[in-house]
């Protein structure tokens, strides 16, 4: 791992030194990037798999809960890295113009403006907690369950900011490896954490919250510690600085940070409209529902390292006034993720039994889990265009208009369609509509991608 990073740095240099980079030299660098990201997100998909599966050996009623608040859970996991990313991206800028020390002042900014921001946002969560499940149409046999995985979580939301935070500063500055093997590290603490308050504490749907909790409270100390105390680019020990958010970083953070947040809002809530036009299918969709989700981000996992790669190559390389590398960077990284994402859909579309049978003993999940599953494998080539054209676009610090091409699709394509298919096809019809919705969103992407003016360095 010290090996690639090592490398991996010396080509990060040559962007921002002016240097000709190969053919050769530009794929080997993507690939150095995204495979680190690649392992950070499979630690999160197998956290949430172990999660899940724990939780599922409970019985329908207790996936069910986790399940009716999981997309708000998604919601609020939205907004912390959108403002994570506001920050982050103007670091990948300053460290591709070779100013590290600028890039440092961003950090010190970012931890007291997402502090404040995270807290507020638990105070929140908090307030809502107890009658969330009822507004998203729970019944009561999930609703105590639901209320309570979800009061935890929200208290947990600062927590996860700092988590946020300080991975993707890391990754910004370019330092894929260490963000990856805490991610791990985190998986294996989850399954130990998870595994004591569940079964041995005997504290079901609250024991997964807490050991979960506990998990991230340890990789966001140490993702901190790496950042703040041990990375050469960001340490901001033994240097003066101030902590104090300046008009113009906040600003620009906004700017970023907004478009991205307004975004997974607008994602979120229709996520959240799903799962009421879901819920009147009865506890076994629901549970169905939310494990077809869990498993289906097996897929994706490639799609996001990749834009992780991309985020960081397109914000150095535009940092470095590098447009022509920005567009060569843009095309290697789409062509990797829907190459992979399309693997990964004929997986998914072979092994959805296996899947599904991890996740949950009941047959009747598992039926319909399985059956959600395979019509989604179809829409992932165009799920991987759409992801990484959009970690692009974030690098470039081109997020308002991409923000707008994704509530047009979710709300007038799938919106659309799954509430005229599930009366009628059930489950079913809700996952066609996200099939069709996400080839429609991978489409408009690629052209935006091909033809739009998201390049823009008068702006870094």
């Amino acid at each position: 791992m010290k090996f690639t990073q090592t490398k991996s740095e010396g080509l990060l240099n040559m962007i921002r030194n002016g240097q000709n980079m190969t053919l050769r030299q530009q794929v080997s660098l993507t690939l150095l990037l995204s495979i680190p990201g690649f392992f950070a997100q499979i630690s999160h998909i197998i956290m949430e798999y172990i999660d899940a599966s724990m939780v599922g050996s409970l019985g329908a009623e207790s996936s069910a809960s986790i399940g009716l608040v999981a997309t708000t859970m998604w919601l609020f996991w939205g907004l912390t890295s959108s403002i994570a990313s506001g920050f982050s991206v103007q670091v990948a800028h300053f460290m591709g113009a070779n100013k590290q020390r600028e890039a440092r002042d961003v950090l010190r900014q970012s931890i007291v403006a997402t502090l404040v921001f995270s807290i507020a946002l638990a105070m929140v969560g908090i307030g809502i907690s107890s009658y969330l499940p009822v507004w998203l149409g729970g019944t009561e046999e999930i609703n105590g369950g639901a209320s309570a995985y979800f009061l935890i979580f929200a208290a947990s939301i600062p927590v996860y900011q700092m988590h946020f935070i300080g991975a993707s500063m890391l990754r910004c500055s370019g330092n894929m490896a260490t963000p990856s093997v805490l991610d791990v590290c985190m998986c294996l603490m989850d399954v130990v954490f998870n595994y004591f308050f569940i079964f041995i504490l005997d504290m079901g749907v609250v024991g997964a919250a807490i050991g979960t909790l506990c998990a991230e409270t340890i990789t966001a100390v140490l993702m901190m510690y790496f950042l703040c105390f041990k990375t050469k680019e960001m340490k901001i020990v033994g240097e003066h600085g101030s902590f104090k958010p300046t008009r113009k970083c906040i600003a620009k953070a906004i700017r970023i940070g907004l478009p991205m947040g307004i975004e997974h809002i607008v994602i979120c809530v229709a996520q959240i409209f799903t799962t009421v036009i879901v819920a009147p299918l009865g506890k076994y969709a629901i549970a169905a529902n939310s494990f077809g989700v869990t498993a289906e981000s097996l897929c994706y996992m490639p799609g996001y390292g990749i834009a992780d790669a991309a985020t960081t190559l397109v914000g150095q390389s535009l940092g470095a006034k590098r447009k022509e590398l920005v567009k060569r960077f843009a095309k290697i990284t789409v062509v990797m993720g829907v190459f992979s994402m399309t693997i990964m859909g004929i997986v998914m579309y072979i092994g959805a039994p296996l899947m599904m049978a991890i996740l949950t003993p009941v047959e009747q999940i598992r039926q319909l889990g399985v059956s959600a599953l395979r019509i989604e494998a179809f829409a992932e080539p165009m799920f991987a265009a759409s992801i990484v054209c959009y970690g692009i676009f974030v690098g470039a610090g081109d997020t308002i208009i991409p923000a707008g091409m994704n509530f047009l699709s979710i709300w007038a394509v799938r919106l659309t369609l799954a509430a005229l298919l599930a009366p009628t096809m059930g489950l079913n019809g809700v996952w066609l509509a996200m099939c069709i919705e996400l080839c429609f969103r991978g489409i408009i992407f690629l052209i935006r991608l091909k033809w739009g003016r998201w390049i823009k360095t008068e702006k870094i």
